[in-house]
């Protein structure tokens, strides 16, 4: 399979945004306003919360922590099952994503990160990079690894297969109220839920660790996207399937990987070892005091 760089070594073209490409994006946001003429009750409340956090664990335990960084393993089987539920979100394909979320990490931000609200702003972080015609291709040469396997490349390409699935199976069940509740307004907040971590965990919050960018940490935007709060832990050590490294950090899609390994279905659940965790900058100083006294 040919390498597709797409001018992604480059610094990104803020001014390539996509209105024709983006319509579905800009479409989706337009039908949150079915929220002044769909009944909303509490069976529409759960459906639309329970909507949100189970697909928000998909893109978190799944596209990020699987695909985007190895920290586990699963069976191959579980792994297109991963990949599904995670595109159910309808943030494109499981290999574009993880693609473009390495890309972000070996920029983060710098010129060349697609989505840097240091370099390149909050609305351009938060939507405006995924409306950015030059960010439309999948990134081959970020992703050979799971690109070998076909069905992975099929939901790659036909990524509107399984939005478009559950959002029948939604209104089927709850009709045209929880196809809204349940599917177009959950996936409007679910959006702007994931994005928040490219836009503001690099610019409020605290930072423990010298991540060489400017990564911070959230409780609040852990508890909103299931763990992915703990970014700036995160940056500093990439590869493990906890982001919440200590017991009063909320990580929901690590309680859930927790779970899926006792039943066997997932293992070699990789964590952050004591030394890295241990090697925060109030230690690094304090080791220099020491030193110099």
């Amino acid at each position: 399979m040919k390498a597709q760089t797409h001018g992604m070594a480059t610094p990104i073209n803020q001014s390539k945004i996509d209105l024709g490409g983006s319509l579905p994006f800009i479409v989706m946001h337009i039908f949150g306003l079915g929220a002044f003429f769909f009944d909303f009750n509490m069976t529409m409340f759960w459906l639309c919360l329970a909507s949100y956090y189970v697909r928000m664990i998909g893109i978190t335990a799944g596209y990020h922590r699987y695909f985007a960084h190895r920290s586990y393993k699963t069976s191959r089987m579980f792994q297109f099952i991963l990949a599904f539920l995670a595109e159910t979100s309808a943030q494109k394909g499981v290999l574009w994503w993880a693609a473009h979320h390495r890309h972000h990490h070996k920029h983060s931000d710098t010129d060349k990160d697609i989505h840097s609200p240091v370099t390149k702003g909050f609305w351009y972080s938060q939507v405006g990079w995924i409306m950015n015609s030059s960010t439309e291709e999948t990134n081959w040469k970020y992703i050979q690894d799971f690109a070998k396997f076909p069905e992975l490349r099929w939901l790659n390409k036909y990524f509107v297969v399984p939005p478009t699935l559950y959002a029948v199976t939604l209104w089927l069940i709850w009709g045209w109220a929880g196809l809204f509740w349940g599917f177009f307004f959950s996936t409007i907040v679910l959006y702007h839920g994931t994005f928040f971590i490219n836009s503001l965990t690099h610019v409020f919050g605290r930072v423990r660790y010298r991540s060489g960018d400017e990564s911070k940490n959230s409780l609040l935007l852990a508890l909103i996207t299931c763990g992915e709060g703990w970014h700036n832990n995160h940056h500093y050590y990439q590869a493990t399937a906890n982001q919440g490294w200590f017991w009063w950090e909320i990580d929901l899609s690590f309680y859930t990987l927790k779970l899926l390994s006792w039943a066997g279905i997932v293992w070699d659940l990789r964590l952050p070892p004591a030394h890295i965790k241990a090697r925060t900058i109030a230690a690094e100083e304090a080791s220099t005091v020491t030193k110099v006294a």
